[in-house]
């Protein structure tokens, strides 16, 4: 190699200078040229660049390079950085990757240190600890008392609580965030299933959401945890700054509400502190908690919760209140969106309306009531669809394979579904698939139509299909049908609606309405 003398450097390193861009152009160009459908690939920095660029509207970018790269792609960081992901809607990989070769693809160890709040619960866990909690959560949730329990407070909470609130702000005539006022029923409706327990988060004088919010932190922070390389997520957690700050903070905040939880169920001997009356005239209801309070894994010698403990129930607390707070908004928004859906809801009530008829008061409708209406579930099931409240999921590889597309993931290499894509795709849906349209969901005999798990994943789909999905299906109903048979709702007017780029896709402003009493 041939010597510079030091004074011709002066020379050398300009030239080296001009060479730089014109060596990013030139790859650039030909990256483009390659897949014009994909971001380009940076020297040193990856697809980075268009990530963060994107990083507002993610979902949204992601639909569109799907889209264009044929419902697969994958994107890479910087080299070194661990950021690699083979990303894919297509619905046969994803039944391959959820059903035909599930033990192939756990959530992984890098997944449950991001949620690491929710410890080995079945939220994170994988292999024989997943399968064992599972077959708990299936006992617990298949208890008939347990159900029946959780039908009788959701209806006690719309008839005392929510619909009562709807009206003062009818009265009132004043906008409202109806996104906040639907999180604290959710809120409120799982914590009597968990722990037999009315938090009174719902009610006139709105008492501070402060554990709901540290559930939204977890779940920001756990989505920022994804952007990132792991080690520059552990750096700001070990010097506690930045959104590993706001983490620490929800943590406490979640365990010690769990204990004050536990130990009202103690007091209270397991009965939730509505009445009777409220409760729809069901004995005290039964709770999650009941199972698992004298479990010596759970709980140590003297009562008190183990690490475990506090996992699970931050766990069901999570599942429970994001499922239900979150696709109830976007199923509102998507009601004031489409008066005529409104419309064929309230035709479809009409017959359970008339035989309440009477004194003038508000109708309320039991969630056995609304189990077999079709159309009210089609709109529930076609608002979830284009705005799922989980918009992503994410699989680890253990062995190399190769996908129904005729991709290759190797093992090691990271997954993501987006959810949210897939029920966006013109070739998943039809061209119509950017349209909110429940007739999609009912057949020409009037029946909901089945679509298969792998291709309507809002509740996942396999061996994780979700335990809660038919008790959350009627909670949701029986209040869509409370408040679009009572009440006309209307966004107020210049109030953006879009969504929150988190675990859980939330409104990103709130849902600001005004309501009037019909």
């Amino acid at each position: 190699m041939a010597f510079i003398p030091p004074r011709d450097l002066v020379v050398v390193f300009p030239f080296l200078a001009l060479l730089l861009p014109l060596y990013i152009y030139l790859r650039y160009s030909r990256s483009a040229k390659a897949n014009p459908s994909l971001p380009t690939e940076w020297p040193l920095v990856g697809m980075l660049p268009s990530l963060v660029a994107n990083i507002h509207n993610l979902f949204d970018y992601a639909t569109a390079l799907l889209a264009a790269s044929g419902n697969s792609f994958e994107a890479r960081g910087p080299p070194m950085s661990g950021l690699r992901f083979f990303v894919t809607c297509d619905p046969d990989n994803v039944r391959h990757i959820f059903i035909n070769n599930f033990a192939n693809y756990p959530k992984g160890e890098e997944f449950a240190s991001f949620f690491d709040v929710m410890g080995d619960s079945f939220f994170n866990a994988d292999g024989e600890s997943w399968r064992r909690q599972r077959a708990r959560v299936q006992h617990v949730m298949s208890n008939p008392r347990l159900l029946a329990s959780m039908a009788a407070c959701c209806r006690g909470k719309v008839e005392k609580g929510l619909l009562p609130i709807l009206d003062r702000m009818a009265s009132a005539g004043a906008p409202f965030d109806l996104q906040r006022l639907l999180t604290r029923f959710a809120f409120d409706v799982t914590a009597m299933a968990v722990f037999g327990v009315d938090t009174c988060r719902l009610s006139i004088d709105m008492p501070p959401l402060d554990v709901a919010n540290a559930m939204d932190a977890v779940m920001e922070v756990g989505f920022f945890r994804h952007t990132v390389p792991v080690s520059c997520w552990k750096l700001m957690r070990s010097l506690r700054i930045g959104p590993e700050r706001k983490l620490t903070a929800a943590q406490r905040l979640l365990r010690r509400f769990v204990a004050e939880m536990i130990e009202k169920r103690r007091v209270a001997g397991g009965a939730c502190k509505a009445t009777d009356d409220e409760q729809g005239g069901v004995p005290p209801p039964a709770d999650i908690v009941s199972s698992y309070i004298n479990d010596p894994e759970y709980v140590d010698e003297d009562g008190n919760p183990r690490e475990f403990m506090y996992a699970t129930f931050i766990n069901y607390m999570v599942a429970g209140r994001d499922t239900v707070g979150t696709a109830l908004s976007w199923l509102f928004f998507n009601l004031t969106e489409h008066p005529r859906v409104v419309a064929r809801i309230r035709e479809e009530l009409e017959p359970i309306a008339s035989s309440k008829a009477g004194g003038g008061g508000m109708v309320v409708f039991d969630p056995e009531e609304t189990k077999p209406l079709v159309y009210l579930q089609a709109a529930l099931f076609e608002s979830m669809r284009l705005y799922p409240p989980g918009p992503i999921e994410r699989k680890a590889t253990l062995a190399d394979d190769v996908l129904p597309s005729g991709h290759t993931v190797r093992a090691g290499d990271n997954i993501l579904i987006p959810v949210y894509s897939m029920g966006r795709m013109a070739s998943v849906w039809g061209k119509d698939s950017g349209e909110y349209r429940p007739e999609r969901w009912v057949t020409e005999d009037g029946k909901l139509r089945h679509v298969p798990a792998h291709r309507f994943m809002p509740f996942n789909a396999g061996p994780r299909l979700c335990l809660g999905k038919d008790i959350s299906v009627l909670q949701m109903k029986s209040v869509a049908a409370a408040v679009a048979w009572n009440f006309d709702l209307e966004v107020v007017a210049g109030h953006a609606v879009e969504p929150k780029v988190s675990i859980v896709m939330q409104i990103k402003n709130g849902l600001m309405v005004k309501v009037k009493k019909r």
